[in-house]
């Protein structure tokens, strides 16, 4: 769920011809969103722009589980901006992940999908929910050791996400066919809900959601060092201290946070 942003993630060159004008157009787009009024943005939400796309357009055998499109995430309801439980990202971030979930369907794994673009708008409404210290429904599932006042100055939460530049990825790994784990190059016993065990939750703030943090069973290092290699292969930086975040090396708008609503 980080919402930091990484000011020292490389940029990806402009490319030539058409691509060169879509992301133009989409820069174009964005500005205009973050600068209109705010009752004008709330009236007319701004389309999806050229050079998005939804990931099972792309990768049709990608699981989805939105988790900020319902009640299952640490604010315990649905998040603004989530108007479907839906996938967007960047083309270039969701033609790279084809070719992961390619690799693991052969392997007898899929990719398993907890958030992808992040409006700006739900990014406001994190920042919201950490200053209503009276209301704390999910701190046992996902900031047991963390005071909700604290999650903004520790960098758990902030002002701006990468997620809203459409590059960024948060997933795990899941058996297309539990009763084969035994075959899978994955390490352990399987979740309950078929997912490879990573040793913690989505988006538990703590320590131990670090990916390299080694307080571990043997098992989830091996898990985690799975995944992060695989998505390195195919392009993604991990962030350190969540080990389901992954963002393109080369994304398309390192600089523009998009405010449109996922749908």
């Amino acid at each position: 769920m980080k919402n930091r942003p990484h000011a020292q993630e490389p940029r990806q060159q402009a490319r030539e011809g058409g691509h060169a004008l879509a992301q133009a157009t989409g820069a174009c787009l964005a500005a205009a969103a973050l600068l209109a009024p705010a009752a004008q943005a709330a009236d007319e939400p701004a389309a999806m722009p050229v050079g998005f796309v939804h990931l099972t357009d792309v990768a049709q055998t990608v699981r989805l589980d939105i988790r900020y499109h319902g009640s299952a995430n640490f604010l315990g309801r649905p998040v603004a901006g989530y108007d479907a439980p839906t996938c967007i990202l960047t083309e270039p971030a969701a033609r790279k992940l084809l070719g992961v979930q390619r690799e693991l369907l052969a392997q007898g794994l899929t990719l398993k999908v907890f958030d992808c673009y992040r409006p700006q708008r739900a990014v406001n409404d994190f920042v919201a929910w950490t200053r209503d210290g009276s209301h704390q429904p999910t701190k046992a599932e996902y900031f047991p050791h963390v005071a909700k006042e604290s999650l903004l100055d520790l960098g758990y939460i902030a002002e701006r996400s990468g997620h809203s530049r459409g590059s960024t990825v948060d997933l795990t790994l899941a058996a297309i066919d539990p009763s084969r784990a035994d075959a899978l190059p994955t390490k352990g016993p399987l979740l309950p809900n078929g997912e490879v065990d990573m040793g913690t939750p989505f988006d538990l703030f703590d320590v131990k959601s670090h990916t390299d943090h080694p307080d571990l069973p043997e098992v989830v290092r091996h898990n985690r060092q799975f995944l992060k290699d695989l998505m390195a292969k195919h392009g993604f930086r991990n962030l350190p201290e969540e080990w389901w975040h992954y963002t393109l090396d080369d994304e398309p708008y390192p600089d523009t946070y998009f405010n449109f609503p996922v749908r």
